[in-house]
């Protein structure tokens, strides 16, 4: 493994170095982190001729706005606890042209972040395909770490779930198996556990508005969504954040929290390019999006400081 990889190979065996149980279970007070998605390196330039289909012969506006982002989040103070990627890393599905040239100028927009803010990243359909098979989860693991696992962080649980296996697992059964296998272990041990909060990542959300609306290209469908619901609820989950969308969405119901975030890259919508402020105190789990504008304001320390206190 080469030196210069490590920092993207850091979800190994379904946890993640350096934010496990032994170091992290106990609570420690309030601490932020930063949640992003679809920087998605290719889709600006494909969006804009209309060949979405196509995996972007250009991306050199999303890799300045993920070296914006980076800078902005490298410039807070206090640092946050690390910085989760949604998934949809980039946009060439995998085994497409352009996609290793993708992937090779994202690491490298992404290795300016500081060294102390570790960076956790999710799978997304363009990472893994629509339909992923045991080859393409593969071919992500060897690139980006786990495709699933769990990381500790204050007290705090965190899972980072494979949504493609819910959407269609189809093409690779023994995944999709291990993979709900997995999750429900987890779930069974937070309801029972000591962690403060339980949270989920994952690339699609359950729902972008309401918990009972049609099935969509950029939601779960219906069946999947309400078992997942149910089983969050009753093993006391307090938020899903997602992306997928390219535009802010979610909701609030029976006591979870749904947060879809816009992209760094590419916005299907009127939100600006920007990431998601997680505060977790010891009750609440708050957050507010910042286009990278906002982020690298002045007067952003003082407002984290507030939030923490």
């Amino acid at each position: 493994m080469a030196a210069d990889n490590n920092m993207f190979l850091r979800a190994r065996d379904r946890t993640y170095a350096g934010l496990t149980e032994d170091k992290e279970r106990e609570w420690k007070g309030p601490f932020y982190f930063i949640q992003a998605a679809d920087p998605q390196l290719g889709l600006m330039k494909a969006w804009k001729v209309g060949d979405c289909d196509g995996g972007g012969d250009e991306w050199a506006d999303e890799v300045r706005l993920t070296k914006q982002a980076v800078q902005a989040v490298n410039k807070l103070s206090p640092r946050p606890r690390f910085m989760v990627i949604c998934g949809d890393l980039v946009h060439a599905m995998p085994g497409t042209d352009y996609r290793e040239e993708q992937e090779r100028d994202l690491k490298e927009a992404l290795k300016g972040i500081d060294p102390g803010i570790p960076l956790v990243f999710v799978s997304g359909n363009h990472d893994l395909g629509n339909t992923p098979t045991p080859a393409t989860v593969e071919l992500y693991r060897r690139g980006w770490g786990d495709d699933y696992f769990s990381f500790w962080v204050g007290g705090v649980l965190c899972l980072v779930l494979n949504s493609q296996l819910f959407f269609d697992g189809s093409a690779c059964p023994e995944q999709r198996d291990a993979h709900e296998a997995w999750l429900e272990e987890q779930l069974q041990r937070t309801a029972q556990g000591p962690c403060r909060h339980t949270l989920i990542f994952q690339h699609i959300p359950l729902y972008l508005r309401s918990p009972d609306e049609e099935d969509d290209y950029f939601n779960l469908q219906r069946a999947v969504r309400e078992s997942l619901m149910k089983r969050f609820q009753q093993a006391g989950v307090k938020a899903v954040f997602s992306g997928h969308y390219h535009r802010n969405a979610g909701g609030f119901h029976n006591g979870l929290d749904m947060v879809v975030s816009s992209a760094i890259g590419c916005q299907l919508g009127t939100d600006p390019h920007g990431v998601r402020v997680v505060v977790v105190t010891e009750k609440e789990v708050v957050h507010r999006y910042y286009s990278l504008d906002q982020l690298s304001e002045s007067g952003m320390d003082e407002d984290l400081k507030k939030l923490l206190a």
